[in-house]
């Protein structure tokens, strides 16, 4: 599409009143909004502390399946200080960051071809159908045994794990992108590449997020089976080491930790999303809290 044309103009000054006159809340609002996320998991963790004292008091079970938080915290202090938390934090960052972006992009990149190109699609779909269903403990053997114990089964099994979910949506997100829209640009006389790149992409993005924040967890899930077998570091190893010696409360720091680093990772994710998706609305949401107005 050339640029300098009336619909590009219009376009612009559509996207920058859009900017100047949206629903963004105020920063007060933002982070009281933030505070009140947080009381949830705050009373979370307070019932579980209750709940622990109070089976150690009057002993409903074995006090040692339920350790309560501060307990949990001060064993993860004493492993902090053997340098054990954050070497096994950072081998597991950087495991599920290589694994979940390498899968990503082989997902998006395998998609693309797919939607241009029905013979690719003919070939590669049964394949993917085919493998999609297995599940990702299955593989890790085979991994093991072709790639040994290293890093590389364990980056190839997350890739693995993140590649089907979002390649299934990229296609999904390609293929629903409405007639209407290309045909308009190329009334307008946009080449091919920019029909990709300012019409097919724009319009597939969403559907590629939601496969990326689901994949995500499934990721996570791969990468804690790949650290329990056959791993030195890590936070799945954590839990296998402590599993060896009966110790429950080195486990609740590691799942706590893997708890903590997902919730990093979809934060990051969502932020990405909210910064390359500028023009989406909050649908019936944002109509509601614009008619207030």
């Amino acid at each position: 599409m050339k640029p300098g044309t009336p619909a590009d103009a219009l376009s612009l000054s559509e996207g920058r009143s859009r900017t100047r006159t949206g629903t963004r809340p105020p920063k007060g609002l933002r982070s009281a909004g933030f505070l009140m996320s947080l009381i949830p998991v705050v009373t979370f963790f307070l019932i579980w502390e209750a709940v622990s004292r109070a089976n150690g008091l009057f002993h409903w079970f074995n006090p040692l399946f339920l350790p309560a938080p501060t307990a949990i915290l001060l064993d993860g202090w004493a492993l902090a200080q053997k340098g054990l938390i954050i070497q096994s934090v950072v081998a597991s960052t950087l495991r599920i960051t290589v694994g979940f972006l390498t899968g990503c992009s082989a997902a998006v990149l395998c998609g693309i071809l797919m939607s241009r190109s029905r013979t690719v699609e003919t070939w590669l779909g049964p394949i993917f159908n085919m493998l999609g269903p297995i599940p990702a403990l299955a593989l890790l053997p085979i991994f093991i045994i072709w790639f040994g114990i290293g890093e590389f089964p364990k980056i190839l099994l997350i890739a693995w794990t993140t590649f089907i979910p979002v390649l299934a949506y990229t296609l999904d997100g390609f293929k629903s992108v409405p007639p209407t829209l290309i045909r308009s640009a190329l009334s307008l006389g946009a080449s091919g590449r920019h029909i990709f790149t300012r019409v097919m992409l724009p319009s597939a993005l969403p559907n590629i997020f939601v496969g990326a924040n689901v994949s995500l967890g499934l990721s996570f899930s791969s990468l804690i089976v790949s650290e329990m077998m056959g791993a030195k570091s890590g936070l799945g190893y954590i839990i296998v080491d402590a599993r060896n010696y009966f110790k429950m409360s080195n486990m609740f720091v590691a799942i706590v930790l893997i708890g903590l680093e997902f919730s990093l990772f979809a934060f990051l994710l969502k932020i990405l999303e909210k910064r390359l998706l500028v023009w989406r609305t909050n649908g019936v949401r944002t109509a509601v809290d614009t008619g207030k107005e």
